[in-house]
């Protein structure tokens, strides 16, 4: 299909990765991070800017039965956009504050919904082991109540679907750890820890109260 200005119009492109590929290591090696990233993600945004195309295309021959067909590659095609480009954010090296235990208002509403912590780390933790087959755990923000909440979601479904802001998600689809850890999914969430980005989740936090 050529490009006309419908395609250029719905056109994403991978988000630059904040870090090097195996900056994030002995947690994420290097080799799953080049793969999730430069072919996971990418296909994602490659089917997604396609499927926008044949959407336009579509609305403008007013192909209601086609845009209707469409709706679900969209969904999982931009949901696996917006939720990989959380993610890359939600890490960070050691070395530039990764780890680092969470401060001021953030840490503040976690204590205040879960008591604490480790606490929050252990029920996060227990809901991102036990999905089944391919999906997202989130730390999110209800904005409705004011709180903050732990949501899975299937698939590539992104948090909003729910209601909630993402602040904080974790993935667990196979190709996020597999490589590395096998079928240990829990080594995984449990190592990830080391490596969560809170400054850049109290930053959506923050934003998400204003």
């Amino acid at each position: 299909m050529n490009k006309n200005d419908s395609c250029e119009a719905h056109t994403y492109e991978l988000p630059p990765l904040p870090y090097e590929f195996g900056a994030l290591e002995p947690v994420i090696s290097a080799e799953i991070m080049e793969l999730h990233y430069t072919k996971h993600h990418q296909t994602y945004v490659n089917n997604l800017n396609k499927a926008l195309c044949q959407y336009a295309e579509a609305e403008k021959q007013k192909d209601l039965a086609k845009m209707i067909s469409l709706e679900q590659t969209i969904k999982f095609n931009g949901g696996g956009n917006v939720n990989h480009s959380i993610f890359w954010t939600n890490l960070a090296p050691k070395e530039k504050g990764g780890g680092a235990l969470p401060q001021g208002a953030l840490s503040e509403a976690i204590q205040k919904k879960f008591g604490s912590l480790q606490s929050f780390m252990d029920k996060f933790s227990a809901k991102a082991i036990a999905i089944q087959g391919s999906g997202w755990c989130w730390l999110g923000y209800d904005q409705a109540n004011d709180c903050l909440v732990i949501e899975t979601c299937t698939n590539q479904d992104p948090l909003s679907t729910k209601g909630y802001v993402p602040l904080l998600g974790v993935d667990v689809w196979e190709h996020a750890y597999y490589l590395q850890y096998k079928s240990a999914r829990a080594d995984y969430v449990k190592a990830i820890w080391d490596v969560v980005n809170w400054e850049n989740v109290q930053e959506r936090y923050l934003k998400a109260k204003n």
